[in-house]
């Protein structure tokens, strides 16, 4: 049976934000959804940042992720692998994995090749679920999530900033989204 793959990323930052060159991805969230958009199965990893080790004030605050969660904590190559071995673990064909926005993409595929890591997501198709929403949802521009969430009805559940929850969060807009091998249900 098919499924997407729902990722979302949290990475160093400070007040004002970093150049994506310099950001490091501290946590990932992952979430396995049939194309309907039920959960199917979710995974969260902590990674240990090289260049920024220590948190600011500001990432701290955004994210509630604490010092003590990274300091051993895999870095992103072993990371990258842990999530290829939980996708690998899985009885679902992956038709491909989404993102709210193109962030995700971009930072994910710019850390593999600065840290020459081998990723299973480097050979999927890649779904900006925020443009194919604004686009089905025929909105003037791209919104945030937590502004498609409210769109759709939906209260965001969780803790924004936590890649989990995001993940999933981001999920539950799938059916709003009408990706390819799209199924129809009652309630998204």
């Amino acid at each position: 049976m098919p499924a997407w793959l729902v990722i979302d990323l949290e990475a160093t930052t400070d007040e004002g934000g970093w150049p994506l060159e310099e950001m490091e991805i501290i946590e990932i969230g992952a979430v396995l959804v049939t194309c309907g958009g039920e959960e199917i199965s979710q995974w969260q990893h902590f990674v240990r940042p090289i260049r920024h080790p220590q948190l600011t004030d500001f990432c701290r605050q955004l994210t509630q992720i604490e010092q003590y969660q990274l300091n051993n904590a895999a870095g992103f190559a072993q990371a990258s692998q842990a999530l290829d071995e939980w996708l690998a673990s899985q009885t679902r064909t992956v038709l491909g994995w989404c993102s709210w926005g193109d962030y995700d993409r971009r930072q994910w595929h710019l850390q593999a090749s600065q840290e020459h890591a081998q990723s299973s997501l480097l050979h999927l198709p890649h779904h900006n679920l925020k443009k194919h929403y604004a686009r089905q949802q025929r909105l003037g521009r791209q919104v945030g999530l937590k502004r498609a969430l409210q769109h759709a009805g939906l209260q965001f559940c969780g803790q924004q900033h936590r890649a989990l929850d995001d993940a999933r969060n981001t999920a539950r807009l799938l059916n709003y989204c009408r990706l390819p091998g799209h199924i129809e249900t009652s309630t998204p």
